[in-house]
């Protein structure tokens, strides 16, 4: 395969990762969130704790996701297999 179907490759699959990061990571903090404290609060409070749980998974997820970057492109010579997706302009 050449560098560039690498290169889609490599963003199908990143993106990929990345949403079942996501999905895991706000399905155990709901699960944990309706186990733990739901049932001793009320309506109102479980909105805002849903909200927060999204918001707290965005991080999280964000969080992951780059440390399993940091450490494929630590084991991946990224310039070898995959074509950058930005070029430098040629100057005049």
């Amino acid at each position: 395969m050449n560098k560039k179907i690498n290169t889609l490759l490599f963003i199908l699959g990143a993106t990929l990762v990345n949403i079942v990061i996501f999905a895991v990571v706000f399905l155990v903090l709901l699960f944990l969130y309706l186990k733990l404290l739901a049932p001793s609060v009320g309506p109102e409070v479980s909105q805002w704790a849903t909200a927060l749980i999204f918001v707290i998974t965005i991080a999280l997820s964000f969080i992951i996701y780059n440390r399993f970057i940091k450490i494929f492109t630590n084991k991946v010579d990224m310039d070898k297999y995959f074509d950058p997706l930005v070029k430098p302009r040629r100057r005049r």
